[in-house]
């Protein structure tokens, strides 16, 4: 049996690394030079730096330095023309909906309301006559109801989903046949002679007073602030567009001056496009929404202010008139005590609106712009003042004790103060034909001065921003 020899040394242990050496790197014996170390990898730039770089690069050229000024000033045009499209669209857009939109349904409610309150009116009327209610006065009243109903047809239409506006269409609709009831009851026991038809008709008043004419005077009220509201986005100035406007005939300017005092040309042909046309759209935006700003303030100073004004007072003559039927239907048993003083609740009431329709015809009479608005309205005066005069004559007789003779005063077939409450009501009616024609025609025009400008704007900037590039592609040909 062989044994490998035995020996007292050691194998020999691998040499120690280097201090410092690096990881991978053979050791450095004694006597041989060290291996060389490789570099570090360089730092990847980022494509927005090596662009930035490349920029830089160009802009050390005078081609470089065209290319990159015939890029701005196409950029710059552009964009003048995309905000102008952008915002005259908004404004065009918010002019037609002044026309075609808000104001039909603002007057549409307040047509709403007046409906309601001559429907109410008619009523007392026609109570009043007792068996010899006359057939205008019932197809009067039923004349309103359809109207006030088809009226509520067209704004439910229109009501955003849980507006406020939804929710007083609800509530009308809801309370519109029950009025109709009372109404049809209280004329029912009238006819026949039940005193108990007075207090239908009382309570049927009371309905209208308390419940459908403030949800109608509420609906009215959100109206207009939409007619507000499309007012207010279609009247501001474009200072957008105007701003960029100016910045790009600036630059279009320094590049041709620039031009020039490099080559001495006086004009180069695609720059002078491209200013013409940047000019001829900014022209355009500043006169045409000059003339659209005029006929929509125009058409809100003189034909808005005017409608509201006249609207509260045809408003005003009719609670006037239900207040004063409403006296003799009543026969005193309605009171109230104002300063510790009792007054009839009806002849009250019907001081307190005939107050607020002389306050209303006095504004209207200032507001109106011309004869045709005028005349009307100074004709409602005169039938005011002579059914001031007609009521206080038949006041005096029902507080007498002559009932049949206050009666005859109110509701006869000549003297009484039924035709002047005619009287101002058709005189206000012809005042709000007018204005609303006026206003068809101002807001009309206002619209019609932004007709095509945002395509024109969108397709002019594209040929400045072509014109400007080919007048900088001209330069650039020199250096070919």
């Amino acid at each position: 049996m062989t044994h490998p020899p035995k020996s007292s040394a050691a194998p020999p242990l691998p040499e120690a690394a280097a201090p410092g050496a690096a990881p991978g790197v053979p050791p450095q014996r004694p006597g041989r030079p060290a291996p060389p170390v490789p570099p570090a990898a360089p730092d990847r730039r980022t494509a927005f730096a090596e662009g930035v770089e490349r920029v830089r690069a160009a802009a050390t050229t005078e081609p470089g330095r065209l290319r990159i000024i015939g890029a701005v000033l196409a950029l710059l045009v552009v964009a003048f023309g995309a905000v102008t499209a952008w915002q005259t669209s908004e404004r065009a857009a918010a002019a037609d909906d002044v026309l075609r939109r808000s104001q039909p349904l603002s007057s549409g409610a307040a047509g709403i309301y007046r409906s309601l309150a001559d429907a109410n009116t008619a009523a007392s009327s026609g109570f009043l006559a007792g068996g010899q209610e006359t057939a205008g006065t019932r197809d009067r009243y039923e004349k309103d109801i359809r109207g006030a109903a088809a009226g509520l047809v067209t704004a439910a239409s229109s009501a955003e989903p849980g507006s406020a506006a939804e929710a007083a269409i609800i509530r009308l609709n809801r309370l519109l046949p029950e009025y109709k009831g009372l109404i049809e009851r209280a004329r029912t026991y009238n006819r026949q002679g039940y005193p108990v038809g007075g207090a239908y008709l009382r309570y049927a008043n009371e309905k209208m007073q308390k419940d459908m004419l403030p949800a109608a005077e509420d609906l009215y009220t959100k109206e207009n602030q939409r007619l507000d509201a499309d007012y207010a986005d279609a009247t501001p100035y474009p200072w957008a567009a105007i701003a960029l406007g100016a910045v790009a005939l600036a630059a279009l300017g320094w590049a041709q001056h620039r031009s020039y005092r490099r080559t001495h040309r006086v004009l180069n042909h695609g720059l002078v496009a491209g200013t013409a046309a940047t000019t001829a759209v900014l022209l355009w935006l500043v006169v045409g929404h000059m003339v659209a700003r005029s006929g929509l303030d125009g058409s809100y100073d003189h034909s808005i202010r005017s409608l509201s004004v006249l609207h509260d007072a045809r408003i005003a003559s009719l609670k006037a008139r239900g207040n004063e039927n409403l006296s003799l239907v009543a026969r005193g048993a309605e009171t109230i005590t104002v300063d510790g003083k009792p007054y009839d609740a009806y002849y009250y009431d019907f001081d307190k609106e005939m107050g607020v329709l002389g306050k209303r015809l006095t504004e209207a009479g200032t507001l109106a712009d011309d004869g045709a608005g005028s005349t009307p309205v100074k004709a409602a005066e005169g039938d005011m003042a002579v059914w001031k005069q007609r009521h206080a004559a038949a006041r005096a007789e029902d507080e007498n004790g002559n009932y049949q003779q206050a009666l005859d005063k109110v509701i006869g077939a000549k003297g009484a103060t039924g035709e002047c409450f005619d009287g101002v009501d058709a005189s206000l009616a012809r005042a709000i034909d007018h204005e609303q024609s006026e206003f068809q025609q101002a807001a009309g025009d206002g619209r019609d001065a932004m007709t095509g400008l945002p395509v024109g704007a969108a397709v002019l900037a594209v040929l400045g921003a072509a014109g400007a590039v080919a007048g900088i592609g001209r330069r650039l040909s020199e250096y070919r």
